[in-house]
C-alpha cells in the first residue's frame, strides 16, 4: 500500500466536510472588559514582568480538559510586559472585570442579524479554559450573542452556527529555550474579537476560501471591525470519513485556506492508511507499548551530527526508542512536506527538545552508517523494525520520548484529534489535543446581560445590503464583468464605487476600474492617494461624464487632487490643461492637418488613417476623445473622397 498523492485528491471521495471560525478585531473605542484604549502599543515595555505559571481546574464533574493538561506537562513560565497606557489591572488579573463594552455588544448583534441569524435574550459570559499563556487568568472571556443565519457561496449556503464576543489574547513578544519561557505583551489582551463559526457544510477546499470571504464581507460592510495585519484570522475545522475534526489555527490569508483544507484531508487520509498497512503487516501495538527508551549516550562520543554534539557538550543525553514493524512507516508522505516521522518530532519539540531522528532518514544529519547499525544492535531491533532518537537534557527527552510513544500508539487508532497550526506553506503542525467540554465554565464576575428587543430593532433596520445583494445588483444592473467585481470586493471600495455609481451618470466600467486600477497605479508611482476623497472621485468622473476631460484625464487629474487635495478640480484641469477641446476646435484641427495630405487622402482614403490620427491628437494633446476625433476624419475622409 502506498500514500495518496496530491493527483489523488478526491474530497468527495474522501468524504471531506469543513466548518470556519472567522475572528476579526472589533473597532471600538474601549477594550471589551476595561476601559482601557483599544489599542496596540508601539513599543513593547521592558517593565514592569509579571511572572506566572498556569495550570489547570478541574470541570464541575472532576474532568480535566486533555489540551489543558497537555499543555501543563510542558511545564512552561509566562512573563507579561504592561504598557499601562494600555492596558490596567484588569488585564494583569489582579481586579475584577468591567461590564461588557455596550459598542461591541450591538456590533456582535449587527454582525448576527447580518447574517440572518437570530440574537439571544440573555448574554451570559463563560470562561473557556486557556493555559498557553495567552492570558492571564488561565482562561478566556467569551459571550454566546447570536445562533443561525447564513452565506451564499457558487457550491451552495453555508450555514452559521454561532456569532460569539470574546476578549483577544495577550501578544507573544518572544520565546526562549524551546518555547518553554515565553513573553507577552498585556496591551493586546482584551480588545473585542467577533466569532463566527459555520456548520461543517463545506465540501470542497474552495468553497472554505468562498464562505471565509463572505463571512468577512458581512463584517467588513458593516464597519465594525479593525483591519491591518494581525486584526483578522481564520480557524479551520476539518475531517473526512473515518478520520477526527482537526482544528487549524491561524490561517491569517484568506488564499491559503484552500491549500491547508487540502492538505489537511490529505494528511488524515494517510494516515488511515497508515493504520491499513500496520494491520497488514501484523504490527502489534502491544508490543510497542511495552517498549522503554534506551540510553544510547555511548555510542555518539564521537559523532559528527551537530545536533547531537551540542546537546553533548550541554550534558544532555541521547534515548532511543525500538518500533517494531515501523520500518519505512516513519518516512511515512502524509502530505507535500510532512511525513510520520515529523509528526512524532512535533510531539518531542512540544516537550523542549529540538527534535527526533528516526530510522527512515539514517544514515544522514551527521549519524553515519556504522552508527546506525550499533543503535540498533542496542536497541535490539529486528528486521522491519524502525526506531527513534531524541538528544536533550535527560528530563525532557524522557518527557519527549513518552509523547513520542503516546503518539506511535495513536497510529494504530488512525486519526487523533488534535489543534494543529497552520504554516505558511500550507501545511499544519501540531499544537495540542482538541479541547473537550471540561474547559468552559461559567464566568462569576459579570451579570447576564439583557438583550432590548428595541435595540435589536433599531439595529436591523440600520443594516446595509448584505456583500451577496451588492455583487449581484453589480455583476447584473451595472453589468460589469466578474471579474472586475471580484476586484472591487478586494480593494474593499464596494461601498465608494455603489456611491459614485449613485449620484455619477458615468459608465460602471470606467467608475470601477478608477477604483482598482487608477488610484492603485497612482499609488505605486508615489502619489499621497490617501488625501484622495470619494468627493473628489465623483468630481472627476462627472467632469469625464460631460465630456469636460477624457478618460486619460482621470488619472492625470486625481493625482494632481493627491497632491494639492484642496484645489478645485475645474480649475486644475484648465491649469493641466486637459480639459477637452469643443468639437468644432477639433474640426478645425482635423482640418488643418488633413490639408496637408489632401491629394494622398484622395488617392488612398481610409489607409492614411492611421497617420492622420497620430498628428491630430499629438496637436489635441489627449484633450480630445480619440472615438470623436475618428468619427470626424473618417467623415472629411469620405467628403474628399466624394
Amino acid at each position: 500500500m502506498e500514500p495518496l498523492t496530491e493527483e489523488d485528491f478526491d474530497p468527495e471521495e474522501l468524504g471531506l466536510k469543513v466548518g470556519l471560525e472567522v475572528h476579526r478585531q472589533l473597532d471600538t473605542s474601549r477594550k471589551l472588559f476595561c476601559r482601557c484604549e483599544a489599542e496596540l502599543s508601539d513599543e513593547i515595555p521592558e517593565e514592569p514582568r509579571i511572572r506566572r505559571k498556569l495550570r489547570p481546574v478541574q470541570s464541575e464533574l472532576g474532568e480535566f480538559d486533555p489540551a489543558a493538561l497537555e499543555e501543563f506537562k510542558r511545564d512552561r513560565t509566562f512573563y507579561y510586559l504592561a504598557d499601562g497606557s494600555f492596558c490596567c489591572l484588569v488585564e494583569a488579573d489582579e481586579e475584577p472585570p468591567h461590564a461588557p463594552s455596550r459598542e461591541a455588544i450591538e456590533a456582535a448583534i449587527a454582525v448576527t442579524l447580518m447574517l440572518g441569524g437570530s440574537v439571544v435574550d440573555e448574554i451570559h459570559v463563560m470562561r473557556k479554559m486557556v493555559i498557553d499563556g495567552s492570558n492571564t487568568t488561565g482562561f478566556q472571556r467569551t459571550m454566546l450573542v447570536g445562533l443561525g443565519g447564513e452565506v451564499p457561496t457558487s457550491e451552495g449556503p453555508v450555514r452559521i452556527s454561532t456569532v460569539c464576543l470574546e476578549e483577544d489574547a495577550a501578544r507573544k513578544v518572544s520565546g526562549r529555550d524551546h518555547e518553554l519561557e515565553v513573553d507577552y505583551s498585556l496591551d493586546r489582551l482584551g480588545i473585542p474579537l467577533i466569532e463566527v463559526s459555520t456548520e461543517p457544510d463545506i465540501r470542497t477546499p474552495e468553497q472554505a476560501r468562498e464562505a471565509a470571504e463572505a463571512i468577512g464581507e458581512v463584517i467588513k460592510a458593516l464597519g465594525v471591525a479593525k483591519s491591518g495585519i494581525g486584526t483578522v484570522r481564520q480557524d479551520v475545522n476539518v475531517s473526512i470519513e473515518g478520520g477526527a475534526v482537526q482544528e487549524i489555527k491561524g490561517v491569517q490569508d484568506l488564499n491559503l485556506i484552500p491549500k491547508v483544507v487540502k492538505y489537511e484531508a490529505l494528511r488524515q487520509a494517510n494516515l488511515l492508511r497508515l493504520k491499513e498497512e500496520l494491520e497488514r503487516r501484523g504490527v502489534d501495538p502491544e508490543e510497542v507499548a511495552e517498549r522503554e527508551p534506551v540510553d544510547v549516550t555511548h555510542l555518539f562520543e564521537e559523532t559528527e551530527s551537530e545536533v547531537v554534539r551540542r546537546e553533548l557538550e550541554r550534558d544532555g543525553v541521547v534515548y532511543g526508542l525500538r518500533l517494531p514493524g515501523f520500518e519505512g512507516l516513519l518516512g511515512w508522505e502524509l502530505c507535500p512536506g510532512r511525513r510520520f516521522g515529523t509528526e512524532l518530532a512535533d510531539y518531542a519539540r512540544r516537550r523542549g527538545v529540538s527534535g527526533l531522528f528516526h530510522s527512515d532518514e539514517l544514515p544522514g544529519y551527521g549519524i553515519d552508517e556504522g552508527t546506525v547499525k550499533r543503535v540498533r544492535e542496542e536497541l535490539g531491533c529486528r528486521e522491519g523494525d524502525g526506531f527513534v532518537l531524541i538528544a536533550g537534557p535527560r528530563d525532557r527527552v524522557l518527557s519527549a520520548m513518552e509523547a513520542v510513544k503516546e503518539r506511535v500508539l495513536m497510529a494504530f487508532e488512525g486519526v487523533p484529534a488534535e489543534t494543529r497550526r497552520a504554516r505558511e506553506d500550507g501545511t499544519t503542525e501540531y499544537m495540542r489535543p482538541r479541547p473537550g467540554a471540561a474547559r468552559m465554565y461559567p464566568e462569576t464576575d459579570i451579570p447576564p446581560v439583557v438583550v432590548d428587543e428595541g435595540l435589536v430593532k433599531e439595529i436591523e433596520e440600520g443594516l446595509p445590503e448584505a456583500p451577496w445583494e451588492l455583487r449581484e445588483k453589480l455583476l447584473e444592473e451595472y453589468g460589469l464583468p466578474e471579474d472586475l467585481v471580484e476586484q472591487v470586493f478586494e480593494h474593499d471600495v464596494v461601498d465608494e464605487l455603489m456611491e459614485v455609481l449613485s449620484e455619477v451618470e458615468v459608465e460602471p466600467k470606467v467608475a470601477a476600474t478608477t477604483f482598482v486600477n487608477v488610484i492603485p497605479r497612482l499609488r505605486k508611482d508615489g502619489y499621497p492617494v490617501e488625501n484622495i476623497t470619494v468627493d473628489h472621485v465623483k468630481a472627476v468622473l462627472r467632469m469625464y461624464s460631460r465630456g469636460r476631460i477624457a478618460k486619460s484625464g482621470i488619472e492625470e487629474l486625481l493625482g494632481a487632487l493627491a497632491a494639492d487635495p484642496e484645489a478645485d478640480p475645474e480649475e486644475l484641469a484648465e491649469e493641466l490643461g486637459i480639459t477637452l477641446a469643443s468639437e468644432d476646435e477639433v474640426r478645425e484641427v482635423v482640418d488643418e492637418v488633413i490639408s496637408r495630405y489632401e491629394d494622398e487622402v484622395k488617392e488612398k482614403g481610409e489607409a492614411v488613417m492611421g497617420k492622420l490620427m497620430g498628428e491630430i491628437m499629438e496637436v489635441l494633446r489627449g484633450r480630445a476623445d480619440g472615438r470623436m476625433v475618428s468619427e470626424i476624419v473618417r467623415e472629411r475622409i469620405r467628403e474628399l473622397k466624394g
